[in-house]
C-alpha cells in the first residue's frame, strides 16, 4: 500500500516535469515572436508590436514603459490639438492677443494721453499729428480707443470670472443638497431672475464718481450676472451627484463643501471655461449698452461705449469718431466669439471637431 503511494507520487512528479518542459517549449516561440516583432519595427512601432505579441503569448510583463507613454494622451493636450486644428479659433485667439497688446502698449506709441486736449484740433480728421483724428472736445481718438478698449476688457474679464465663480458654487450647492435647501435655493434664483438688474446697475453707476464708476459697473454686473448661469450649472450637477465617485466620497466621510470644490466643480470645468469666455462678450456688450445710454463709465474715464456715445451725435460731420471705436468693438466681440466656438468644438466630444486630433 505504501509502495503504491510512493509510486503514484513519483508518477505525478514526472508528469509535472513533462508539463513544465512542454510549457517552456511553448513559451520559447512566443518570446522569440516578441523579439522578432520588436526588431523588425521602428523604435516607436517596436514597442507597440512587442506589446501585441506579449499579449498574444500571455506575457503581461513585456509591456514597456515607453509603450505606456505612447498610449497615454493628456486631456488638455487633446483639447489644444483640437483647438489648433480650427483655423477660425486660431484667428480669433491671435486677434484677441493683438487687441490686448494694443490696449496695454498702444499708448506708448503716441505722445498723446487720453486726458490731453488739443484745442487747436477740435474734431480734426485723421492726420500725422492725430492718427485717428480727434473728438469734438479735442481728445486724441487713438489714445482714447487704447484707454477705452483696456477698460472694456477689464470690465468684461473681471465680471465674467466673478460670475463663473459664484454661479459654480451656488449652482452645484443647490443641486448637491437635497430637500428644503434645494427648494429654497431654486425659489431664490427664480425671484432674482425677475429683478430689473439693468436698472439697478444703472442706478449704482450713476451715483458713483467718474474714477470709480467702472468699479461699480463691475460690481453690478457680477452681482446680477450669475443667476441664470447658476440654474444651468444646477441642472448639469444633478447627474453628477449620482455618480459612484461622489457616493464613495460621501461614504468615506468627506465633507460636503470639499466634495463640491474637489469633485463636482472640476468635472464641470469644460462648461465653465466656455461660458467664462462667452461671458466676457456679454459683459462687454452690457457695459457698451449702459455707457451708450449715458449710464455707464463717466468722464474723465472712457470706454468703447462712451466713445460710441460721443460719436453718434456727430456721425454726419465727423464719422471717424464713431467708425473707429465701432470697428474695435466689432473686432473684440468677433474674436471672443470665435474663441468660444473653438473651445466648445475642442472640448465637446460630440462637436464637429471631435476626434480629429491625433
Amino acid at each position: 500500500m505504501v509502495s503504491q503511494d510512493f509510486q503514484g507520487t513519483d508518477m505525478t512528479d514526472e508528469e509535472q516535469a513533462t508539463s513544465a518542459e512542454q510549457g517552456g517549449a511553448q513559451a520559447a516561440p512566443a518570446a522569440a515572436a516578441v523579439d522578432s516583432a520588436a526588431a523588425s519595427q521602428t523604435p516607436v512601432d517596436s514597442a507597440a508590436a512587442a506589446h501585441e505579441a506579449a499579449e498574444d503569448a500571455g506575457i503581461e510583463n513585456m509591456a514597456t514603459e515607453q509603450d505606456k507613454q505612447l498610449k497615454r494622451t493628456g486631456r488638455m493636450t487633446l483639447y489644444v490639438h483640437r483647438y489648433m486644428r480650427n483655423p477660425g479659433a486660431v484667428f480669433g485667439l491671435v486677434l484677441l492677443i493683438v487687441l490686448t497688446f494694443f490696449s496695454i502698449f498702444g499708448k506708448y506709441l503716441t505722445h498723446w494721453s487720453y486726458s490731453d486736449l488739443d484745442y487747436m484740433a477740435l474734431g480734426a480728421p485723421p492726420s500725422a499729428q492725430h492718427w485717428l483724428g480727434t473728438t469734438p472736445g479735442g481728445s486724441d481718438l487713438y489714445a482714447m480707443i487704447c484707454r477705452g478698449l483696456g477698460r472694456s476688457l477689464s470690465i468684461g474679464i473681471i465680471s465674467s470670472i466673478g460670475n463663473t465663480i459664484i454661479a459654480a458654487i451656488v449652482g452645484t450647492a443647490i443641486a448637491y443638497f437635497r430637500g428644503w435647501f434645494e427648494k429654497v435655493g431654486m425659489w431664490l434664483l427664480d425671484m432674482l431672475l425677475v429683478v430689473p438688474s439693468f436698472l439697478l446697475i444703472a442706478m449704482m453707476v450713476r451715483g458713483a464718481s467718474g474714477t470709480s464708476s467702472w468699479l461699480w459697473l463691475v460690481f453690478g454686473l457680477t452681482v446680477f450676472g450669475w443667476i441664470g448661469y447658476a440654474r444651468v450649472l444646477r441642472t448639469l450637477t444633478l447627474s453628477l451627484r449620482e455618480l459612484e465617485y461622489v457616493r464613495a466620497a460621501q461614504f468615506m466621510g468627506v465633507g460636503s463643501f470639499r466634495i463640491i470644490i474637489r469633485h463636482l466643480i472640476p468635472n464641470l470645468g469644460s462648461v465653465l471655461i466656455i461660458n467664462t469666455v462667452l461671458g466676457v462678450v456679454s459683459a462687454v456688450n452690457s457695459e457698451t449698452s449702459l455707457s451708450f445710454l449715458g449710464l455707464g463709465i463717466k468722464a474723465p474715464d472712457t470706454s468703447l461705449g462712451t466713445l460710441l456715445t460721443d460719436g453718434q451725435s456727430v456721425i454726419l460731420t465727423q464719422p471717424w469718431v464713431l467708425v473707429f471705436p465701432a470697428i474695435v468693438l466689432i473686432l473684440l466681440t468677433f474674436s471672443m466669439q470665435l474663441i468660444g466656438d473653438g473651445m466648445r468644438d475642442a472640448i465637446d466630444p460630440y462637436s464637429r471637431s471631435g476626434g480629429k486630433a491625433e
